[in-house]
């Protein structure tokens, strides 16, 4: 990276470090969950959370997120409480979606976080959308979005990019590189030599960078994100990682694949070249990690007791945020279900 390039300082890395720490003990719980049937669906980030959290690290506060089913650390570096993240995963009464979502697909306004799309790349072109508005109302903000190697076999990808391109709007496109799309191995979904350089043909730079770097992620991330708010244009970056769960809770990936790669990049560990990086500045050490984890073990209980005892969302919000003026039928069909 060039010596202009924003580089994390100590408290941010060490930020950014709680934050994997959290993402990989929370998911692991979410998972457990799963298994008891407490939530019905869940897309593990293992292996992959130190790139998420990194490039979210990123972000400015006027900036918007646009995450994918797989952005529990992004969310978390944006602000997303556990609490809320498990209301919304269990679709609980005090859901901000109503339980009307997938779970994983949590938005907020006050965080300048956008609802996941579940169609795979439309998270791109509604990233691209808000850029191009923010251009034309010469607004501050840029916009990131995350999204995995499958999407960029989407035709959202080609319209995004070629739009973000054309009209040289302010947006970073995150590919998270997991070497699957679902059961779908890289090499059969394109010829590229890498995923990074679809970019040149759009008119913009694409970088390569490994996702379990988080240091990298972030300077590519900033770097990124200060060309966008410049007026330069978007950036495609993509973060070389590996997906060591299943797609979801519901895919046994054995069916597909050997254990042989997952075992080579669990050696490439992103939360734990943090931490040995962290331990060589002196910044960090194994009692300090201890209580962190165990700190966080605390927190992750409370949130998930606290969310088991919350209520259904009422029967009567089914009713609410379509119409500004509800139309008769629904008024009738109110009436019947309403006591």
């Amino acid at each position: 990276m060039s010596a202009e390039t924003p580089s994390p300082s100590s408290a941010h890395l060490l930020e950014i470090y709680r934050t994997i720490v959290q993402t990989r003990l929370f998911e692991a719980r979410v998972i457990a969950l799963n298994r008891h049937g407490k939530i019905s669906l869940y897309a593990s980030s293992e292996g992959e959370e130190a790139g998420a959290v990194a490039c979210a690290s990123a972000l400015a506060a006027g900036d918007w997120l646009f995450p994918d089913y797989r952005s529990t650390g992004a969310l978390f570096a944006r602000g997303v409480s556990m609490s809320a993240f498990l209301s919304q995963l269990m679709g609980t009464g005090n859901d901000s979606s109503k339980g009307r979502q997938m779970p994983t697909h949590i938005a907020s306004k006050e965080l300048r976080i956008a609802s996941v799309s579940t169609p795979v790349g439309n998270g791109i072109v509604h990233a691209t959308g808000l850029a191009w508005a923010a251009k034309l109302r010469k607004g501050p903000e840029a916009a990131l979005v995350l999204f995995g190697d499958g999407a960029t076999s989407s035709d959202g990808f080609h319209a995004g990019m070629n739009i973000a391109g054309v009209h040289r709007l302010p947006v970073v496109f995150i590919c998270r590189n997991n070497q699957y799309a679902i059961s779908l191995p890289l090499a059969m979904q394109t010829a590229s030599k890498t995923l990074a350089a679809k970019a040149e043909a759009y008119g913009f730079p694409g970088i390569q960078v490994d996702g379990s770097d988080p240091i990298a992620v972030y300077e590519a991330t900033a770097q990124a994100l200060a060309r966008a708010r410049s007026g330069e244009g978007p950036t495609l970056i993509e973060t070389a990682a590996y997906r060591l769960g299943g797609h979801t809770t519901s895919d046994d990936a054995k069916r597909y694949r050997t254990d042989e790669p997952g075992n080579a990049w669990r050696k490439r560990d992103g939360l734990e070249n943090l931490r040995l990086h962290l331990e060589s500045l002196g910044l960090w050490d194994t009692e300090q990690d201890n209580t962190l984890r165990d700190e966080i073990g605390k927190e992750i209980d409370r949130c998930v007791t606290r969310a088991l005892e919350e209520p259904s969302p009422p029967v009567s919000s089914l009713f609410d945020d379509v119409y500004a003026e509800m139309p008769r039928h629904l008024q009738e069909q109110r009436k019947d279900v309403l006591p």
